[in-house]
This record gives structure tokens, C-alpha cells and sequence, in this order.
């Protein structure tokens, strides 16, 4: 069995995959302060308790938290005997990567683009929210050629009431109506009708500049 750790900045993704089929996952909050010994035994002690720890013989890990991809990546060993693929774009995938500097493209866009070509074949355009929004393009060629990050939601909203005297902070929710008739309506209306509106445009303007039409 396969351990797959997506080391995200809010949050660390984890998934037992027997094949192609997962079998179990957990989410854990980022915590860059742990050290590989906390994270080797807290991730033990997951698999203990549901049976896996002497069925996982490998992992591969999708991190854009540099202090931690070495710290887990040693945890695994250290704790579990278990050797780690790290992603990057020092590895072969079925995408070619086509930007002008490949060193500074994230795992996680790494992992979206070659996920795409393959559930979805290309040319494709991955919207992908977490603490940011990013756009990550596959084109007709099946080469990953870039893309959009935008601040996600959350930092939008945060940025709102840290930013402001009177705006309150809010749990993000899809507004009824496009016009809020109170200030938190009209926040969430501007958040999240606003991101959508954004994903739209931006889908439109980057299928103009390819050419043609992709898979979303």
C-alpha cells in the first residue's frame, strides 16, 4: 500500500491508496513547529489504529512547506522504514513542464497537472482552492505551461476583518443573493460570488489565449 501526503500551508492531506483505490484518509493541521519525531510518532500511531502500519510500504509527498517535506520525509523512515518519492520537477511525470523557471513550480501544481492529463487527458485547466486559488494549465501538447494564483477565499475574508474597524470575521458560505442586504451577506456575496466570477473570466481569458477549448 501507498501513503500519499499532501503538505499543504493550512493543512496536511493524508490517503492510503491499495491501487488505485483509497482506503483511508485524515486531515491534519500544518504545524511547522512539530519535529520529525512528533510527526514520525503521530503518524505511527494513525496507521496503528487502523491497521496499516505493516501494509504501507511506501509514500510519496506533494509538500509546498519546505520546512516540513524533509522533516516528514525523514519521519517515515525514521519511524516506519518506509522510503518517500517527493515531487518536484526533478522527477519524470507524463506532463512535460514548459515554464521558464520549473524550479519554482509547487508540488501540489505538479501533482494537479499530471492528475488532469491522466483522469481527464489534456488539454485541461485545474482550478485548485486551498489558502490560495491557482489555475493550472495543461495544454493540447500535454505540457504544463503555467497558470494564475490568486489569494484563496479564506485570506480574503481575513484580510477583510483584520484590515477593517468594523468588518466582522465570517465562516465562508455561499451568499443567497448576489446583493447582501447586511454586511455579512454583502461580505460573502464579495468573496465568494466575487472568486467566482473571477474563476469564470480568467477560465475565459487563458482558453482565448490557447485557442481552444479545455476540460475544467
Amino acid at each position: 500500500m501507498l501513503l500519499a501526503a499532501d503538505i499543504g500551508n493550512t493543512n496536511i492531506t493524508l490517503g492510503v491508496f491499495d491501487g488505485d483505490k483509497i482506503v483511508h484518509s485524515w486531515r491534519l493541521s500544518t504545524e511547522i513547529t512539530r519535529t520529525e519525531d512528533e510527526y514520525g510518532v503521530f503518524l505511527k500511531n494513525l496507521l496503528r489504529e487502523t491497521n496499516l502500519d505493516t501494509k504501507v510500504k511506501s509514500a510519496v509527498i506533494s509538500s509546498v512547506v519546505v520546512q516540513l517535506t524533509e522533516r516528514i520525509e525523514t519521519a517515515l523512515k525514521k519511524y516506519m522504514g518506509i522510503d518517500s518519492l517527493i515531487i518536484s520537477h526533478k522527477i519524470a511525470t507524463n506532463v512535460t513542464l514548459k515554464t521558464d523557471n520549473r524550479s519554482q513550480i509547487g508540488a501540489d501544481r505538479i501533482a494537479n497537472a499530471c492528475a488532469a492529463s491522466i483522469l481527464y487527458k489534456s488539454p485541461a485547466i485545474v482550478v485548485d482552492f486551498g489558502t490560495a486559488t491557482s489555475f493550472d494549465i495543461v495544454n493540447k501538447y500535454n505540457e504544463f505551461i503555467g497558470g494564475i494564483i490568486t489569494a484563496g477565499m479564506k485570506i480574503q475574508a481575513d484580510a477583510l476583518s483584520s484590515k477593517t474597524s468594523k468588518l466582522p470575521k465570517l465562516n465562508i458560505e455561499a451568499p443567497e443573493h448576489a446583493i447582501g442586504h447586511n454586511t455579512i451577506d454583502a461580505m460573502l456575496s464579495g468573496i465568494v460570488r466575487g472568486h467566482a466570477a473571477m474563476i469564470d473570466g480568467l477560465i475565459e481569458e487563458c482558453e482565448k489565449e490557447l485557442g481552444y477549448k479545455t476540460t475544467i
